[in-house]
């Protein structure tokens, strides 16, 4: 059995890829959200489970998405 020890200091702890592209989706639209990351994906025949599959397998992709998650989120948090 492995266990991962707390990551206090890591936003993305405990944030699955499929919440993240989740959120995204919601405050941008797939639309404002290829615009901010250019990407097939969210261009072409858009879909959560698509674009899963396109993040899982592209690091590069996955940490531009994660990027701006996390930017979104600070933005949002300012603004409360």
């Amino acid at each position: 059995m492995t266990t991962t020890p707390n990551q206090p200091n890591n936003p993305l702890h405990g944030v699955t890829l499929e919440m993240i592209l989740t959120y995204l989706v919601q405050a941008y639209g797939w639309e404002k959200l290829n615009d901010q990351i250019r990407i097939n994906c969210f261009f072409e025949n858009p879909s959560i489970k698509s674009s899963l599959k396109f993040l899982r397998k592209t690091p590069w992709a996955r940490k531009k998405v994660e990027d701006l998650y996390l930017v979104t989120v600070d933005e949002e948090k300012r603004k409360q």
